[in-house]
């Protein structure tokens, strides 16, 4: 059976730059069967899944929900919620948990503060293990279900505490997607000895590049942009990039990557296309995808 993760695989498509934009994720707990559009479309009351929509509209936040690994009966729902919010920006990047007796409770939060890095005293800090948000929705893309299940059940069966599906992360010919929090990078086409050492690198401080599609608080020429500096310079500290700058607009632009040890680069991307022709979800016509292209490298006084 062709499916896009196959073709985008075997077309070797560059995962650089392909991550979802969030400086902020909002993560709600939501067992049972998910739609395609799952805020409206699950066991949550689609009316709270849609101011929940409209209160993050514009503000840097993502709203996703979120389930443990394994069957999803249609049962009744949870009696409270896990809920964590996660800034994702080098200098202010935090996770914090908490648990709603409501999932409208989460209406009473000041959105355009959290998306600007402000938690307002939100929960706890999270102390546990990193998370590792797998990507398994099949009512958007069946290769989230056909690979990104099975990689999320391995990665929990083999004692991975902080293990969730998640509703939807982007890029579905990417499959098995993945985010890490509290970095808040992603990653495409994983296998769960990969991931293993993604989370490992997360405790350690360090971002592992193998397989990254950037980190979710850049856009994509930053993503791009700041890997390609990471892979440079054989930077591994989590937190000792920043995208500081970004001048031009597509095709072409130039970003400005800085070192909290002072340095800085200039990185030059280019909007191309993925030739040829492949879907970028499984049953959507034949598409050429853009892609981020680093053109030049150069470190700057």
């Amino acid at each position: 059976m062709s499916t896009c993760a196959t073709a985008s695989r075997g077309l070797n498509e560059p995962l650089a730059g392909t991550a979802a934009t969030a400086r902020t994720w909002l993560l709600l707990e939501q067992p049972g069967p998910w739609g395609a559009k799952a805020l409206t479309s699950s066991h949550l009351d689609p009316d709270v899944g849609r101011a929940l929509e409209r209160a993050a509209d514009s503000t840097g936040v993502r709203v996703a929900l979120i389930r443990r690994p394994g069957r999803h009966a249609d049962c009744a729902a949870a009696p409270r919620h896990q809920v964590y919010a996660a800034h994702t920006a080098p200098g202010n990047a935090w996770l914090r948990s908490h648990v709603v007796d409501t999932p409208r409770q989460l209406l009473d939060l000041d959105f355009e503060a959290l998306g600007a890095g402000d938690h307002g005293g939100f929960g706890a800090p999270h102390t546990g293990a990193p998370l590792a948000l797998v990507c398994t929705n099949g009512k958007r893309d069946r290769c989230c279900a056909l690979l990104g299940r099975p990689l999320a059940s391995e990665l929990a069966a083999s004692g991975e505490e902080g293990v969730w599906e998640i509703t939807h992360l982007g890029g579905h010919r990417f499959s098995p997607t993945l985010l890490v929090l509290p970095h808040g990078y992603a990653y495409g086409r994983t296998a769960a000895h990969a991931v293993k050492d993604i989370l490992q690198g997360v405790r350690d401080g360090r971002v592992v590049t193998e397989g990254c599609r950037g980190s979710s608080a850049w856009e994509r020429p930053g993503q791009a942009a700041e890997l390609a500096v990471r892979r440079a310079v054989r930077e591994e500290a989590a937190g000792a990039l920043s995208v500081v700058h970004t001048a031009g607009d597509a095709p072409r632009w130039e970003v400005t990557v800085a070192h909290t040890d002072g340095r800085r680069w200039r990185v030059a991307v280019a909007q191309g296309s993925s030739l040829p022709p492949r879907a970028e979800s499984c049953g959507a016509a034949l598409g050429t995808p853009t892609r981020m292209d680093v053109v030049a490298v150069r470190e700057v006084a």
